[in-house]
Order: C-alpha cells, then structure tokens, then sequence
C-alpha cells in the first residue's frame, strides 16, 4: 500500500492560472492562494486514479474468488436439480438409477457376506436385498436409458446367478462359495462402472 501512496504523491498535480477571484487576504501582509474548484477537482480525481490503480488487482482477486464461489454455488444447485449424475467412467446416467443400484450393490453384498449361521441377522440382511432387488427391478428393468450400460448387465447377472440357485435349490438353501464368489465379482465390476 505504500508504493500506492508514494505514486499518488508522484503524480503530477496540474497547474492552474489563477485570477483575482482565486485569492483571498488573511493578513495584509500574507496573501494564501486558495485553490479554485477546477483544480481541486483534478486533484481529487489525480489521487482517485492513483488508489484505483493500488486498489485494482486486489479487487480483480476478490471478484475473481467470488465468481468462482457464485459458479460453485451455481453448480451444486444444477446438480441438484439435474436429474443426470456422471460416474466415475465419464457417462452420464439418471441419479435414480445410479442410487438404486448403488443401494442393491450393498444390500447384496452386506447379505452375502454375513454368517448364514445368524439365522435373524441373515434374514432381515436377505430380506433387505430382496427389497431393493424388487425395486430396482421393478423400476429398470427394460429402461433405454440403461439397458446397454455395463453395471446394469453385471447386477441382472448376478441377480440371475442369485435367481437361479435359488430356484434349483430351493429358498432355504444355503449359497455355496463358488456361487457367491461369482455374484460378489459381479456385483464389484458393477460398482466400478457406477
């Protein structure tokens, strides 16, 4: 700020005639020149420049800071209300589907990997990820919109696999460990493409 102030003084005042008008006597002896209303107005607007010019990258900083603070704040609103999310591999799919089958790729998960010896534990996990299979299916199944993309391919894979034990096996049957290897590689390359 110093060198702000040293330049204002640097700045070149410029020089006024002044006429009779411009004088006043305080003294008889000392007569004071006053400065007329054209000359302080330059002075001013000198001194105004000289600050402007300090003033000027620090403003430009701040207003920089708050349109990148207004963009982010602009920019979580959007995502908010847009309906799309993009994953991790760049594609953009509905937030709908991305939470739906994010949910069934823990709830399966979390089942699976739980002690099928806690019968009541195993059951409200199980039961939790029959629901969200329900759901997700009942709300994907045949969509366009992501009936192409590589996680939907791998969980109706392993919903299938799942499917498909069970109804050879029966709904008690316990999952044996090559059947639950194959649904969780499944479900993992599912979660990566989400």
């Amino acid at each position: 700020m110093e060198v702000c102030v040293s330049a204002a003084k640097l700045l070149p005042v410029p020089s006024v005639n002044t006429d009779s008008a411009t004088k006043i006597t305080t003294n008889k002896d000392d007569e004071r020149r006053r400065p007329s209303y054209l000359e302080l107005r330059r002075r001013s607007a000198s001194l105004m420049l000289a600050g402007a010019w300090c003033i000027l990258p620090e403003a430009l900083t701040a207003r920089a800071a708050a349109a990148a603070e207004e963009s982010d704040i602009l920019s979580s609103i959007t995502s908010l209300l847009d309906p799309n999310e993009k994953t991790k591999s760049g594609k953009v799919l509905p937030k709908a589907y991305l939470r739906s089958a994010r949910e069934v790729v823990r709830a399966l998960r979390d089942s699976l990997k739980e002690d099928s010896k806690d019968n009541a534990k195993f059951r409200r996990n199980a039961d939790a990820a029959k629901e969200s299979i329900r759901e997700y299916l009942g709300n994907w199944r045949g969509q366009q919109s992501v009936s192409k993309e590589e996680s939907y391919v791998e969980l109706e894979k392993a919903i299938r696999a799942l499917a498909g034990f069970y109804s050879k096996a029966g709904p008690s049957a316990a999952l044996p460990e090559d059947v639950k290897a194959r649904i969780l590689d499944d479900l993992t390359a599912a979660e990566q493409s989400l």
